[in-house]
């Protein structure tokens, strides 16, 4: 009996010191100050978590802007992945770029997109993802469906979204009905809806067909 306390006590020290690391080295990227408060309605490990991001992945941020989620999504894929960082502010994405300069970070390439096209490559993306960007979208199915030659044959779409009808702030929100609608009209069925969050849903969604 003693024994068995004893290795369990251990394991719960080791898995303590393990976080603890874990957290240090999440700690090396530095959060700008508007970042703050919405990192603490979308907790960007649990965004990360849901993603099903891993180590390697080729992972395509539409509307990324400063860099907010971009940085955390460059050191989580690590060296051997790749974050192709678009957007339609040609200057937030220079900020993004001396960003990533100051972190180290190497590995992600800036695309200055449209409106209608991303301007991702072609068949690169294990996730095309985007976060406080949907609701912003002038033609959402138009740039939603310009998404689909990007993705790799696996590949898959994840929007994190603020919910309609949870969010007090109902100009940058959409309601689950019509993302849903414009996701099928934009080529892509809803397979998974996170409602973890206090405000925001994740949708993982995937090609039709598949």
């Amino acid at each position: 009996m003693r024994l068995a306390r004893f290795v369990i006590v251990v394991a719960a020290l080791w898995l303590l010191a393990a976080g603890g690391l874990a957290f240090a080295e999440q700690r090396k990227i530095e959060v700008e100050a508007w970042e703050v408060r919405i990192n603490e309605r979308q907790p960007i490990a649990q965004v990360i978590e849901a993603m099903g991001l891993k180590p390697g992945m080729v992972i395509g941020e539409v509307g990324a802007g400063t860099g907010r989620v971009t940085v955390w999504l460059a050191d989580a894929v690590g060296p051997r992945g790749m974050i192709y960082a678009n957007d339609i502010d040609a200057a937030a994405l220079d900020h993004l770029r001396k960003r990533c300069l100051k972190e180290g970070l190497d590995n992600v390439q800036t695309i200055v997109g449209t409106v209608t096209n991303p301007k991702l490559p072609l068949k690169a993306l294990d996730i095309a993802f985007m976060t406080n960007t949907y609701h912003h979208l002038e033609k959402p199915v138009e740039l939603v469906r310009n998404l689909l030659p990007a993705l790799k044959e696996n590949g898959r779409l994840v929007i994190v979204e603020r919910d309609y009808d949870r969010s007090p702030h109902k100009q940058e929100a959409t309601t689950k009905e019509d993302f849903i609608k414009q996701m099928d009209q934009a080529g892509f069925k809803v397979v998974t809806i996170d409602t973890s969050m206090q405000e925001d849903n994740i949708y993982i969604c995937l090609p039709k067909g598949r």
